[in-house]
């Protein structure tokens, strides 16, 4: 794998770092809590990040407490059971199909653009799309809170839907366990694609 040259780069080293090339996907955290200022700032700063329209349709229901990661384990792959116990916090990342409701302040100069999202499976893909474009900018706030992420997929998603929202208005698209590292977080590190692998230029 080449290193990249960062001198074009506008971020300081020690933010990219934080960012990206030294961050972890963490497989088990300290008993450290997140914190609810800690949540705010995480959402302040993705909030700002683009999504088609201005919809931002994620949702973040945060587990704390015992009872509710109770409800949450049963649903996990057995390889996600250990990591997701031992984290302070896990969010549940939900898409919102009733997003619409808000596009009138969100999207003040356009209220036409509402009629475009009547269709209620228009509405669902959009809804899912952007929910996980946006879980990317989460993940990367997490990280700049000086917090582990651990995103993770293998769970039973209509399961996690029934039993965190049953009124079906929302869809789980990812969980995230967020905290301080625990013993050995981490996994030995994968290698990446190269530039030239990934980027044509026409």
């Amino acid at each position: 794998m080449t290193t990249t040259e960062t001198a074009d780069l506008v971020l300081s080293r020690e933010a990219q770092d934080l960012l990206f090339r030294e961050a972890r996907t963490a497989n088990s955290f300290s008993d450290e809590p997140v914190t609810d200022d800690q949540l705010r700032a995480i959402h302040d700063l993705m909030r700002w990040a683009p999504t088609s329209a201005n919809t931002q349709p994620l949702r973040i229901t945060a587990l704390r407490g015992a009872g509710a990661r109770a409800r949450l384990l049963p649903l996990l792959a057995e390889g996600n059971r250990a990591k997701t116990a031992s984290a302070p916090i896990t969010l549940l990342v939900s898409a919102d199909h009733r997003f619409d409701a808000h596009l009138p302040r969100l999207l003040p100069h356009a209220p036409q653009l509402r009629e475009m999202f009547a269709d209620p499976e228009v509405r669902a893909r959009s809804a899912d799309y952007n929910a996980i474009l946006q879980a990317g900018y989460l993940i990367l706030a997490i990280r700049a809170a000086g917090l582990a992420a651990g995103p993770m997929l293998g769970y039973d998603s209509a399961g996690v839907d029934a039993e965190f929202f049953p009124d079906g208005t929302r869809h789980t698209v990812l969980l995230i366990n967020a905290g301080k590292p625990g013993p050995d977080p981490w996994r030995e590190r994968l290698p990446r694609l190269d530039y030239d692998e990934v980027v044509s230029v026409l």
